[in-house]
């Protein structure tokens, strides 16, 4: 482990590969948007594949701004991928990049870019990740999200991917690292409330983060620093709103409460989001009720905010992101779109109010702007 930790040390992030996109959606993307929104892509989500046999489907998006469905006829996706275990052959458990992370019953975890509409279709790249290897008293069946430091697992050699299983295990792999075989790097982590918790990559900070339970203790793993053991860092909550209406804070006493931790590539801000949310009355679904947004500094200290100023964010089972707005006409600032598996919704941090509709979402994940 000791070995492979000092070739993590030695991670350096550099500028991505292109992403390889199709000419079809090159010219959906400029028919619908304005000059200074051309230089990236917008933030979208895959609605499912329509099926053309073989047990593949025709790959059905939506833009995240005014969720219009296209249907790209040229790109085919298995259906299986998309629709999420329909033959119960495999699962995906998360993405990240605009790469998909899948496993299925050989406990092989798979990287694809099958599911990104800005990837080349006619050549899809799946990557096998090395056997998981379960540490005792863990187990990796059950995985909380997935997180790389790079869009590039493919081809970066310091692309490092990190899978959090629920429970104790966080586990490290390089893809394209020099060694001739990628083996995993296996870290047990002593405080339970991490148990439960999603881990992301920080491009500012150059490491991985968890937030724990409650969001008051932040765990990091310095890729530049091999350790074994996460470093904790104490939250300190400043700046609560005025007493909560007692609706709100029963309302908030009967959700279940996660938390999220998002960087602002634009702005070099990070972000801590509680989310809460309940079933709804009769209907065994969860929705999103309500959400808080604190603002992280260097020291620690989340600061409670309801003005994101320029930023619109996205939280989903991919690793969460941000956007300016104003670069990408039909996105309102301010704002909080959620994609979970039983919901979609959009919440405004400064009204806090929520607009959701509920429904069943095979691959709620949103993908980010690439460069175009």
């Amino acid at each position: 482990m000791s070995l492979f930790l000092s070739r993590l040390s030695r991670l350096r992030l550099v500028k991505p590969a292109l992403v390889r996109r199709s000419s079809s959606v090159s010219l959906l993307i400029s028919n619908g948007f304005s000059a200074t929104s051309l230089r990236q892509t917008p933030p979208c989500s895959v609605i499912g594949a329509r099926p053309c046999g073989d047990d593949l489907g025709g790959l059905i998006f939506a833009y995240a701004d005014t969720h219009a469905w296209t249907e790209l006829d040229k790109m085919k996706v298995s259906v299986d991928l998309v629709h999420n275990d329909l033959n119960d052959t495999m699962v995906t458990i998360g993405a990240s990049h605009g790469w998909v992370a899948s496993l299925k019953n050989d406990g092989i975890l798979r990287l694809h870019d099958d599911l990104n509409p800005y990837a080349l279709y006619e050549d899809p790249i799946c990557i096998p990740l090395p056997p998981l290897v379960t540490l005792p008293h863990c187990q990796t069946k059950i995985i909380t999200n997935v997180s790389m430091s790079s869009s590039s697992p493919e081809n970066n050699e310091d692309c490092v991917v990190a899978v959090k299983f629920l429970g104790p295990q966080l586990s490290f792999c390089k893809p394209a690292g020099k060694s001739s075989k990628p083996e995993w790097t296996n870290i047990k982590i002593e405080n339970p409330c991490f148990y439960s918790s999603r881990v992301m990559f920080s491009k500012k900070d150059n490491m991985f983060r968890i937030p724990g339970s409650g969001g008051h203790l932040i765990g990091t793993l310095d890729l530049c620093e091999p350790n074994d053991k996460l470093k904790l860092q104490c939250v300190g909550f400043e700046n609560f709103p005025p007493k909560l209406p007692t609706p709100v804070r029963e309302l908030m006493d009967s959700c279940c409460m996660s938390q999220h931790l998002v960087e602002s590539t634009p702005t070099g801000e990070t972000f801590l989001v509680k989310q809460y949310r309940k079933t709804a009355e009769g209907v065994a679904r969860m929705k999103t009720e309500y959400l808080m947004v604190f603002k992280l500094d260097d020291e620690g200290n989340a600061l409670y905010t309801e003005d994101m100023g320029d930023l619109t964010m996205f939280l989903s089972k991919s690793e969460p992101f941000c956007i300016p707005s104003t670069s990408f006409p039909g996105f309102k600032p301010n704002r909080v779109h959620i994609l979970d598996f039983e919901e979609t919704a959009c919440y405004d941090v400064g009204d806090i109010s929520i607009a959701a509709a509920s429904g069943t979402f095979y691959s709620p994940y949103y993908f980010p702007p690439v460069d175009n």
